[in-house]
């Protein structure tokens, strides 16, 4: 039996691991669920899944949480620190679905304690890659990617001939603009923009799509998580969502990973390594799908990827900064307060106005992001005026 933790159980990757786990729960032991402040929901889903320990990192919702747990037998906790503690606490698995900022410690923590970490928290590899990296490499902790595009290299990856890789390509839909003039995404709307052709998602990470951001960010994870160098990464758009990356080698092979876009099947394939589970998930039927269509991205309408492309190879802090001000930026602009071009705008403008030194540890990283955001927040309101 595999004693899982799942930091961050209430989101859309939280509670598709949980309805995995559902299906197949005599495989598995549940030691603790974290969540930030949906108390019902969690207090549920631990109860289901007879958790040892349920935590809210919000401690306002900590009463709560132990009315809605009080007879059951399972531990309560609450506030930033004790989301850490729950990473800490042995299990086998731990899915790291904890939203931005938030999930860096304790996706360290579990790093730290030398567990298996299911990687969903894109910021823990954009704003601190070095650093996570070389906490997996000292405690031999195994790092398993569970965005699709990482999944599926991680999956066609040749461990025997990892030196051997000429190119690891990610796809990308494209987002629901891939056909929008410049002129016409001024005019976009936050409604429109989070209305993914291809995937369910939450709203941040659909803006993202929209602007490609989220491959840009794509890309910086997997330089950290794949032995490649900056120049061996490429996006291609790919918009039926059906191959869900490649890997091409030397002698001119290319292996992709082919699936319904359903994040149940990359997290089941991380939930099971090193075997394989069941799920649910539509199969793939390509002879009613007919075909699969590739063009290149388009950087002048999508300068988002140029900008992540450009801070990647910079290195430094460089990612973090991207990060915070892109965070900050769709923000403003779900709020209506931006227009859809100037989130790479503000984004470029942060990146412009400040180059602090490579972080060394996890809170230079975090007071980056803070600095970072700070002015990316004064750029919003100019915008705003």
């Amino acid at each position: 039996m595999k004693r899982v933790t799942i930091l961050g159980a209430t989101g859309s990757v939280g509670t598709s691991t949980l309805d995995l786990i559902e299906r197949d729960s005599t495989a598995f032991e549940v030691v603790a669920l974290t969540a930030n402040c949906d108390v019902a929901k969690l207090a549920a889903a631990a109860k289901r899944l007879s958790a040892k320990l349920a935590v809210v990192a919000d401690p306002t919702c900590h009463q709560a949480l132990a009315e809605a747990l009080a007879g059951t037998g399972i531990a309560v906790a609450s506030g930033p620190d004790a989301v850490c503690d729950a990473a800490r606490m042995g299990a086998d698995w731990t899915m790291a679905a904890i939203v931005g900022t938030a999930g860096l410690k304790p996706v360290l923590a579990a790093l730290e304690s030398g567990q298996a970490v299911a990687l969903a928290n894109k910021e823990s590899l954009v704003s601190a890659g070095d650093l996570m990296m070389q906490a997996a490499a000292a405690t031999g902790a195994t790092l398993l990617p569970v965005d699709s595009e990482h999944n599926a290299v991680f999956q066609c990856l040749e461990t025997q001939n990892a030196d051997r890789i000429a190119r690891i390509i990610l796809t990308a839909s494209g987002g629901p603009f891939r056909e929008r003039t410049l002129d016409e995404m001024r005019a976009i709307t936050p409604k429109q923009a989070v209305a993914h052709p291809n995937w369910s998602m939450g709203a941040k990470i659909s803006v993202d799509s929209a602007t490609m951001m989220n491959k840009g960010l794509e890309l910086i994870e997997a330089f950290h998580l794949f032995p490649v160098s900056v120049e061996q990464l490429d996006v291609i758009v790919h918009r039926q969502s059906v191959i869900h990356s490649m890997v091409e080698y030397v002698d001119g092979s290319v292996l992709a990973q082919l699936g319904s876009p359903d994040m149940r099947v990359p997290i089941a394939h991380a939930l099971a390594w090193p075997r394989r589970m069941e799920t649910p998930c539509q199969r793939l039927d390509l002879a009613t799908i007919g075909r699969l269509d590739f063009e290149a991205p388009d950087y002048e309408r999508f300068p988002c990827l140029k900008l992540a492309r450009e801070a990647l190879a910079a290195g430094g802090a460089r990612p973090a900064i991207l990060n915070a001000a892109n965070e900050v930026a769709v923000a403003a602009f779900l709020k209506g307060q931006i227009g859809f071009l100037e989130i790479a705008a503000i984004v470029a403008d942060t990146l412009n106005r400040y180059d602090p030194a490579a972080p060394d540890t996890l809170d230079q990283v975090l007071a980056i992001d803070a600095e970072a955001r700070s002015l990316a927040g004064e750029r919003v309101k100019d915008c705003v005026a």
